[in-house]
Protein backbone atom coordinates (compact mmCIF):
# COMPACT_ATOMS: atom_id res chain seq x y z
CA UNK A 1 0.00 0.00 0.00
CA UNK A 2 2.95 2.43 1.01
CA UNK A 3 4.74 1.69 -2.48
CA UNK A 4 0.97 2.41 -4.44
CA UNK A 5 0.54 5.63 -2.33
CA UNK A 6 3.87 6.76 -3.26
CA UNK A 7 3.80 5.98 -7.20
CA UNK A 8 0.54 7.65 -7.18
CA UNK A 9 2.27 10.91 -5.34
CA UNK A 10 4.85 10.36 -7.78
CA UNK A 11 2.24 10.31 -10.86
CA UNK A 12 0.45 13.16 -9.20
CA UNK A 13 3.91 15.06 -8.93
CA UNK A 14 4.55 14.91 -12.86
CA UNK A 15 1.15 16.09 -13.98
CA UNK A 16 1.16 19.46 -11.87
CA UNK A 17 5.12 19.62 -13.25
CA UNK A 18 4.04 18.93 -16.58
CA UNK A 19 1.70 21.98 -16.61
CA UNK A 20 3.51 24.09 -14.26
CA UNK A 21 0.58 24.22 -11.80
CA UNK A 22 2.46 26.29 -9.43
CA UNK A 23 2.61 28.83 -12.47
CA UNK A 24 -1.26 29.08 -11.97
CA UNK A 25 -0.59 31.79 -9.03
CA UNK A 26 0.59 34.34 -11.54
CA UNK A 27 -2.31 34.58 -13.72
CA UNK A 28 -5.12 34.05 -11.06
CA UNK A 29 -4.23 37.99 -9.88
CA UNK A 30 -5.12 39.04 -13.82
CA UNK A 31 -8.75 37.33 -12.69
CA UNK A 32 -8.73 39.17 -9.18
CA UNK A 33 -8.11 42.36 -10.27
CA UNK A 34 -11.22 42.20 -12.64
CA UNK A 35 -13.32 40.33 -10.35
CA UNK A 36 -11.95 42.97 -7.51
CA UNK A 37 -12.85 46.07 -9.54
CA UNK A 38 -16.16 44.93 -10.74
CA UNK A 39 -17.33 44.51 -7.45
CA UNK A 40 -15.93 47.96 -6.43
CA UNK A 41 -18.46 49.27 -9.35
CA UNK A 42 -21.21 47.16 -8.50
CA UNK A 43 -21.24 46.67 -5.09
CA UNK A 44 -19.03 49.49 -3.44
CA UNK A 45 -17.11 46.64 -2.20
CA UNK A 46 -14.09 44.82 -3.52
CA UNK A 47 -15.47 41.33 -2.19
CA UNK A 48 -17.93 39.58 -4.49
CA UNK A 49 -18.69 36.84 -2.19
CA UNK A 50 -17.36 33.27 -1.14
CA UNK A 51 -18.50 31.82 -4.04
CA UNK A 52 -18.14 33.96 -7.08
CA UNK A 53 -14.50 34.07 -5.82
CA UNK A 54 -14.55 29.65 -5.36
CA UNK A 55 -16.29 29.57 -8.85
CA UNK A 56 -13.54 32.14 -10.59
CA UNK A 57 -10.34 30.53 -9.30
CA UNK A 58 -11.66 26.91 -10.22
CA UNK A 59 -12.63 28.48 -14.14
CA UNK A 60 -8.75 30.12 -13.93
CA UNK A 61 -7.04 26.93 -12.54
CA UNK A 62 -9.23 24.66 -15.09
CA UNK A 63 -8.40 27.29 -18.13
CA UNK A 64 -4.15 27.77 -17.09
CA UNK A 65 -3.89 23.65 -16.68
CA UNK A 66 -6.10 22.98 -19.97
CA UNK A 67 -4.04 25.55 -22.13
CA UNK A 68 -0.83 24.65 -21.05
CA UNK A 69 -1.32 20.83 -21.10
CA UNK A 70 -2.74 21.60 -24.93
CA UNK A 71 0.67 23.40 -25.39
CA UNK A 72 2.51 21.09 -24.04
CA UNK A 73 0.85 18.02 -25.93
CA UNK A 74 0.48 20.26 -29.11
CA UNK A 75 4.64 21.43 -28.90
CA UNK A 76 6.01 18.12 -28.06
CA UNK A 77 7.48 17.16 -31.19
CA UNK A 78 9.31 21.00 -31.04
CA UNK A 79 10.28 20.28 -27.49
CA UNK A 80 11.87 17.06 -28.32
CA UNK A 81 14.33 18.72 -30.82
CA UNK A 82 15.04 21.67 -28.18
CA UNK A 83 17.81 21.29 -25.79
CA UNK A 84 16.12 23.74 -23.33
CA UNK A 85 12.53 21.78 -23.48
CA UNK A 86 14.11 18.21 -24.59
CA UNK A 87 13.43 16.80 -21.02
CA UNK A 88 9.96 18.04 -20.39
CA UNK A 89 7.60 15.50 -19.67
CA UNK A 90 5.94 14.20 -22.81
CA UNK A 91 9.32 14.30 -25.29
CA UNK A 92 11.01 12.67 -22.03
CA UNK A 93 8.09 9.96 -21.90
CA UNK A 94 7.27 10.54 -18.15
CA UNK A 95 3.67 11.40 -19.35
CA UNK A 96 1.49 9.68 -22.63
CA UNK A 97 -0.11 11.91 -24.93
CA UNK A 98 -3.18 10.26 -23.85
CA UNK A 99 -3.25 10.99 -20.29
CA UNK A 100 -2.30 14.95 -21.12
CA UNK A 101 -5.13 14.74 -23.90
CA UNK A 102 -7.29 13.31 -20.56
CA UNK A 103 -5.64 16.07 -18.12
CA UNK A 104 -6.58 19.14 -20.64
CA UNK A 105 -10.43 17.28 -20.88
CA UNK A 106 -10.81 17.20 -17.44
CA UNK A 107 -9.53 20.99 -16.87
CA UNK A 108 -12.02 22.01 -19.76
CA UNK A 109 -14.94 20.27 -17.77
CA UNK A 110 -13.74 22.38 -14.94
CA UNK A 111 -13.69 25.60 -16.44
CA UNK A 112 -17.09 24.38 -18.10
CA UNK A 113 -18.91 24.19 -14.71
CA UNK A 114 -17.42 27.10 -13.26
CA UNK A 115 -18.70 29.31 -16.09
CA UNK A 116 -21.68 28.04 -15.84
CA UNK A 117 -21.90 29.41 -12.35
CA UNK A 118 -20.65 32.83 -13.27
CA UNK A 119 -23.50 33.73 -15.84
CA UNK A 120 -25.12 33.31 -18.82
CA UNK A 121 -22.16 35.89 -20.70
CA UNK A 122 -19.46 33.91 -19.10
CA UNK A 123 -20.75 30.56 -20.24
CA UNK A 124 -21.72 32.33 -23.72
CA UNK A 125 -18.25 33.66 -24.86
CA UNK A 126 -16.57 30.37 -23.16
CA UNK A 127 -16.11 29.24 -26.73
CA UNK A 128 -14.28 31.95 -27.81
CA UNK A 129 -11.96 31.26 -25.03
CA UNK A 130 -11.41 27.88 -25.50
CA UNK A 131 -10.60 28.35 -29.06
CA UNK A 132 -7.87 31.18 -27.78
CA UNK A 133 -6.58 29.33 -25.17
CA UNK A 134 -5.78 26.05 -27.38
CA UNK A 135 -5.00 27.60 -30.29
CA UNK A 136 -1.80 29.35 -28.99
CA UNK A 137 0.97 26.80 -30.14
CA UNK A 138 -0.35 27.13 -33.92
CA UNK A 139 0.03 30.56 -33.96
CA UNK A 140 4.02 29.92 -33.53
CA UNK A 141 3.99 27.75 -37.07
CA UNK A 142 2.76 31.26 -39.13
CA UNK A 143 2.83 34.12 -37.32
CA UNK A 144 5.57 36.74 -35.85
CA UNK A 145 2.63 38.15 -33.60
CA UNK A 146 1.97 34.72 -31.93
CA UNK A 147 3.31 37.14 -28.39
CA UNK A 148 0.29 39.11 -29.25
CA UNK A 149 -2.24 36.03 -29.27
CA UNK A 150 -0.93 35.22 -25.90
CA UNK A 151 -1.01 38.59 -24.53
CA UNK A 152 -4.77 38.34 -25.47
CA UNK A 153 -5.49 35.21 -23.91
CA UNK A 154 -4.21 35.88 -20.25
CA UNK A 155 -5.49 39.39 -20.52
CA UNK A 156 -9.11 37.94 -20.89
CA UNK A 157 -8.53 36.22 -17.60
CA UNK A 158 -9.05 39.80 -16.21
CA UNK A 159 -12.15 40.90 -18.29
CA UNK A 160 -13.48 37.31 -17.13
CA UNK A 161 -13.16 38.10 -13.81
CA UNK A 162 -14.80 41.56 -14.43
CA UNK A 163 -17.80 39.45 -16.52
CA UNK A 164 -18.04 37.31 -13.65
CA UNK A 165 -19.42 39.93 -10.87
CA UNK A 166 -20.91 42.02 -13.40
CA UNK A 167 -22.42 40.01 -15.85
CA UNK A 168 -21.52 42.39 -18.68
CA UNK A 169 -18.46 44.54 -20.60
CA UNK A 170 -17.73 47.85 -19.72
CA UNK A 171 -14.31 50.09 -20.39
CA UNK A 172 -13.21 49.20 -16.83
CA UNK A 173 -12.62 45.42 -18.11
CA UNK A 174 -11.51 46.52 -21.30
CA UNK A 175 -8.66 49.10 -20.19
CA UNK A 176 -7.37 46.08 -18.04
CA UNK A 177 -7.57 43.68 -20.66
CA UNK A 178 -5.34 45.73 -22.58
CA UNK A 179 -2.63 46.61 -19.90
CA UNK A 180 -2.26 42.85 -19.41
CA UNK A 181 -1.82 42.03 -22.81
CA UNK A 182 0.80 44.71 -23.10
CA UNK A 183 2.42 43.84 -20.07
CA UNK A 184 2.36 39.74 -21.68
CA UNK A 185 3.48 40.96 -24.35
CA UNK A 186 6.83 42.47 -23.31
CA UNK A 187 7.22 39.46 -21.03
CA UNK A 188 6.82 36.95 -23.71
CA UNK A 189 9.20 38.07 -25.99
CA UNK A 190 11.46 38.87 -23.50
CA UNK A 191 10.66 35.10 -22.60
CA UNK A 192 11.28 34.07 -26.48
CA UNK A 193 14.86 35.18 -26.70
CA UNK A 194 16.04 32.34 -25.01
CA UNK A 195 14.91 29.71 -27.99
CA UNK A 196 16.30 32.93 -30.45
CA UNK A 197 18.63 30.20 -32.22
CA UNK A 198 16.63 27.43 -32.18
CA UNK A 199 13.72 29.28 -33.54
CA UNK A 200 15.54 30.33 -36.92
CA UNK A 201 16.87 27.22 -37.47
CA UNK A 202 13.64 25.62 -37.25
CA UNK A 203 11.08 27.82 -38.63
CA UNK A 204 9.72 28.64 -35.34
CA UNK A 205 8.14 32.06 -35.48
CA UNK A 206 8.71 34.79 -32.74
CA UNK A 207 9.53 38.29 -32.48
CA UNK A 208 13.21 37.24 -31.93
CA UNK A 209 13.60 35.02 -34.57
CA UNK A 210 12.39 37.60 -36.92
CA UNK A 211 13.92 40.49 -35.56
CA UNK A 212 16.97 39.48 -33.65
CA UNK A 213 17.27 39.81 -29.97
CA UNK A 214 18.36 43.66 -30.25
CA UNK A 215 15.10 44.54 -31.98
CA UNK A 216 13.04 41.93 -30.19
CA UNK A 217 14.37 43.80 -26.83
CA UNK A 218 13.23 47.69 -27.91
CA UNK A 219 9.91 45.89 -28.91
CA UNK A 220 9.45 44.46 -25.25
CA UNK A 221 10.65 47.75 -23.94
CA UNK A 222 7.89 49.53 -25.65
Amino acid sequence: QYARAMTALTQVRTLLSFVKFEHTVFALPFAYAGMLFASLERYGTGWPGFMTFLWITLAMGGARTAAMGANRLIDAAIDAKNPRTARREIPAGKISPARAIGLVVISLIVLTLSAAQLGPLALALLPIAVVFLIAYPYTKRFTWLCHLWLGITDGAAAAGGWIAVSGEFSWGAVMLWLVVIFWMVGLDVIYATQDYEFDRKNGVQSIPARFGIPGALQIAAV
